[in-house]
């Protein structure tokens, strides 16, 4: 089983970002928040091409990812989670978690620290806000990103069932809070208590400092009122 899911992660994680993507361009193009002064077919080959290289460049940098680090540390036992026996949901649900407030405390990082913020504007100087959006970063980042995770994966000793369903849903939730995208307003007050939503995370990609420097959550929206970084929740 876990070599089995270490053979299959590219591709469960390659099918799940498609099909996501496909869902939310439709979405997009059926009932779009606002229009787009700068159409798709100037910005998604950019974009696009972007993803397609820091996909390849972790590949090789990290050949065995964040699932390959949590099956190292199983093997090893590594991590607090091996310390104690958890039921299975549990063991699950918990490092998701965890590794969510992780992703939070590096957002937050990588706005404070003005070295890490010269990365980390490029995801912030996309001309338009929309599922391209969402995966549009500098490559250093994306490879500090991984290494602060798979430090984090070890540190817990996650299974890689829970890393891999971390790793869809972060980036299934990234691009459905950067689609740009109409939701009933009823919706989207009630969404926002599970999930952030396109109009919770809109306001991070303004240029005023105050706004920008809020609302880091990608996936979860409770950290950002548990921290005092909420704004217009």
């Amino acid at each position: 089983m876990p070599e089995t899911l270490l053979l299959y992660e590219p591709a469960i994680r390659l099918s799940a970002f498609a099909g996501i993507f496909a869902a939310m361009a439709l979405w997009e193009m059926l009932a779009p928040r606002r229009p787009q002064a700068i159409g798709c077919l100037r910005r998604w080959p950019g974009n696009l091409g972007i993803v397609a290289f820091n996909t390849l460049l972790v590949r090789l940098v990290f050949p065995t990812a964040a699932v390959g680090v949590a099956l190292l540390a199983q093997a090893q036992g590594w991590g607090l989670f091996h310390l104690f026996t958890a039921p299975a949901w549990l063991a699950i649900t918990a490092p998701v978690i965890f590794l969510d407030l992780a992703i939070y405390f590096q957002h937050v990082l990588f706005h404070a620290v003005p070295a890490l913020w010269r990365l980390h504007r490029m995801h912030h100087a996309d001309l338009e806000f929309d599922v391209t959006t969402g995966a549009r970063f500098h490559p250093i980042e994306i490879l500090l990103s991984m290494a602060i995770k798979l430090g984090v994966v070890a540190a817990l000793g996650a299974p890689a069932v829970a890393v891999l369903i971390f790793e869809v849903l972060l980036n299934a939730t990234s691009m459905f809070n950067h689609g740009n995208v109409r939701l009933p307003e009823q919706l989207d007050g009630l969404l926002r208590w599970l999930v952030v939503t396109p109009d919770m995370h809109r306001v991070h990609h303004s240029v005023v400092p105050r706004e920008t420097n809020s609302n880091f959550g990608f996936n979860a929206p409770w950290w950002d009122r548990l921290f005092g970084t909420c704004l217009l929740c």
